[in-house]
């Protein structure tokens, strides 16, 4: 079978920087609904289409394809006493501790710790890099109505909304 719209596929992929060097591979196979519902890179989506099981790509994705450019304004430095004492780079926060909560807030990352003062990264952390994107076709099926009409794929058990 093809891949085309509303097709369930199944790839494994592997994630390069442009220089070759790999970023990260499927731990397990990936399952993805095909057909403009935004579940992977539109690039791939339109590498994909028309592939069979087998089949591979490789796919050069420019940060606008992937997860954007760099933006300095979610860059932020708040104060150290803002935070609970025990803090690691690498911690996430959603939105700023001590701030008024947002239903949109972004998933801070702290990226440093100085003095009094924390350095917080709201940037995916490929934000503004090319990449390269290759992957496998492992097995490609039609979707059912249920996962059609939801825009994504279900599990073996079903889904619950």
């Amino acid at each position: 079978m093809q891949i085309a719209h509303n097709s369930v596929v199944t790839i494994s992929y592997s994630l390069f920087d442009a220089q070759g060097e790999l970023i990260e591979k499927s731990p397990s196979p990936v399952t993805y609904l095909h057909g403009g519902y935004d579940n992977i890179f539109p690039l791939v989506e339109q590498a994909l289409q028309g592939k069979t099981v087998g089949d591979s790509i490789n796919v050069k994705l420019e940060p606008a394809d992937a997860f954007g450019d760099y933006d300095e304004e979610l860059l932020r430095v708040e104060p150290r006493g803002q935070f609970p004492e025990t803090l690691e780079i690498g911690m996430q926060f959603e939105g700023i501790p001590g701030e008024e909560a947002d239903a949109d807030a972004e998933i801070f990352t702290v990226t440093d710790i100085a003095d009094d003062k924390v350095v917080l990264d709201a940037n995916h952390p490929l934000a503004g890099l090319s990449l390269v994107f290759e992957c496998e076709v492992l097995e490609v099926r039609e979707a059912n109505e249920e996962e059609a009409e939801h825009g994504h794929v279900h599990g073996p058990e079903g889904h619950h909304h």
